[in-house]
């Protein structure tokens, strides 16, 4: 019952914006002057995203740093005149920020960033430009602390009756769903200058289905591994950065943050489009430890640090010390981009997400208009009990950790799996974006699914901004899973899905 309320207050929500943009219509000439003066209402600066198209930091509504698009009336009056400036395009432009990296090979809006991401760190030499609807609302917009998120409700039909898996989020399917409801309070280092140290911190806070994605064991895991509740609370961000002026930039960052490389990240507004790729589904998502990104140069950044493993506190009884290394290259003209990491390195050993990472992105932009995003990875686990029924007095697995399909006879078996997905993307205009993706994931011992084999999908989706403030992501979506049932708790081959959700941002 709980559940259906919650569904049911975010399709009002997303029927309540809806009619709100309909009074709204944007000022597509008033837009066009203010996309060629400099985005003000919409930021081009990559913000701070896993595994990520940009940690912790997605592109929010919001004017230029030190603008206030209006600073009479109550909060609500403000925050009213925000949106309205926001939706109609009209909110005054200013200079674009002074940069020190590489020139972004991207419009943002449409795409989550403007800056391939690389994660563990926020992007240096890129200014924080952006200030948000609340913080206007506040008459805080020159603040460096920032408070800000989003609310992210959804709906999906599918063949499938009982279970969307491996699609994600929305594994429950043919239902209206509140994803995510997101609060940030952040302070970003100023890493544009090189002359002095600078600090800064970040705290989410997660409510929502999509908890069950993001929840890492000991981090209040209980609601998902011992109750198994839809909706749930998550921190899934919390860290210290510390920036030191040394080469190009040397940032350090301290607590849990998310686990590198990857095109997608799990807070709904970086990424292309509604639900995720097989190959992110089922890789690592946070880490706890220090991570440490040094950027030799405009082209070329190193990361190494060290973990508790991946998903896990370390206060947990899995926690194990993992290694983290990271190279980074872009060519002068920033139109390639290649990312490499070994993640969570230690002896393997089956545990909970206990996962050896090796994972590479390739971004490439063709021209102003398209681009692309390849990213592949190989995984495994050692010593994974199994559970294919063919022995004898079988090692029991742990809570939220799978086993493993081994052969007859094994008790425990390494546990292999790889995956590969691309990412077209084409730009319509500044405010409209259309992808397609396609995804293999072979899951050879089925310990990170449930069924062992060979899995595709295809997604053809759109983004459509309104304004900066407003996200609508639709799509459609095939599955096929090529060995055994993999859908629809394995009771079907292929699954059809449609979808879209809302992300709306104060």
């Amino acid at each position: 019952m709980r559940s259906t309320k919650i569904s049911t207050l975010a399709l009002y929500a997303t029927v309540a914006t809806t009619a709100a943009f309909l009074q709204y219509p944007i000022n597509m000439q008033a837009q066009t002057a203010v996309n060629q003066m400099s985005s003000s209402v919409v930021s081009t600066d990559v913000l701070d995203g896993s595994s990520d198209v940009v940690e912790g930091k997605p592109p929010q509504g919001g004017a230029a740093a030190g603008e206030a698009p209006s600073s009479g009336g109550n909060f609500f009056r403000r925050l009213g005149h925000f949106y309205g400036q926001d939706w109609a395009g009209t909110a005054p432009a200013t200079p674009p920020a002074v940069r020190r990296a590489l020139d972004a090979p991207l419009d943002s809006a449409p795409f989550p960033s403007s800056d391939w991401g690389y994660g563990g760190s926020p992007l240096l030499g890129v200014p924080d430009s952006n200030v948000y609807p609340l913080m206007t609302a506040l008459k805080l917009q020159n603040s460096r602390t920032k408070i800000y998120g989003w609310i992210a409700p959804s709906f999906n039909a599918s063949t499938s009756g009982s279970n969307n898996f491996p699609v994600s989020y929305d594994v429950f399917p043919n239902s209206v769903v509140l994803n995510q409801a997101v609060i940030y309070v952040e302070r970003l280092p100023d890493t544009v200058q090189k002359k002095h140290f600078d600090f800064g911190y970040h705290f989410t806070a997660l409510y929502g289905n999509d908890y069950r994605f993001t929840t890492a064991k000991d981090y209040f895991s209980q609601q998902l591994l011992q109750k198994n509740r839809r909706y749930g609370f998550d921190p899934v961000l919390e860290y210290a950065d510390l920036y030191f002026p040394v080469k190009e930039g040397l940032n350090i960052r301290i607590g849990r943050f998310l686990s590198v490389p990857g095109i997608e990240a799990q807070l709904a507004p970086n990424n292309y489009n509604m639900t995720h790729s097989l190959l992110y589904t089922i890789d690592p998502f946070t880490d706890t430890g220090i991570i440490g990104t040094l950027k030799l140069s405009k082209q070329w950044l190193v990361q190494l640090g060290v973990s508790a493993g991946h998903d896990v506190a370390i206060w947990s009884d899995d926690r194990k010390a993992s290694g983290i290394a990271c190279l980074n290259y872009s060519t002068k003209t920033n139109h390639d981009n290649f990312y490499a990491c070994a993640n969570g390195i230690n002896d393997g050993k089956y545990a909970y997400n206990n996962l050896q990472d090796y994972d590479m992105t390739w971004y490439h932009r063709f021209n102003a208009k398209w681009h692309m995003a390849t990213e592949a990875w190989y995984m495994y686990q050692r010593e994974v009990p199994n559970v294919a029924g063919n022995v004898a007095n079988p090692v029991p697995t742990e809570t939220g950790a799978n086993g493993a399909k081994c052969a007859a006879g094994q008790l425990r078996c390494t546990a292999p799996e790889y995956a590969i997905v691309n990412y077209i993307n084409r730009e319509i205009n500044s405010k409209l974006a259309v992808g397609f993706r396609s995804d293999l994931l072979n899951d050879k011992k089925g310990q990170r699914t449930g069924i062992a084999g060979k899995y595709t999908e295809n997604t053809l989706y759109a983004t459509k901004y309104i304004g900066s403030t407003i996200v609508l992501r639709p799509e459609i979506r095939f599955d096929h899973s090529w060995d055994m049932r993999g859908y629809n708790n394995g009771t079907a081959r292929n699954q059809f899905f449609v979808g879209a959700d809302l992300i709306y941002k104060f």
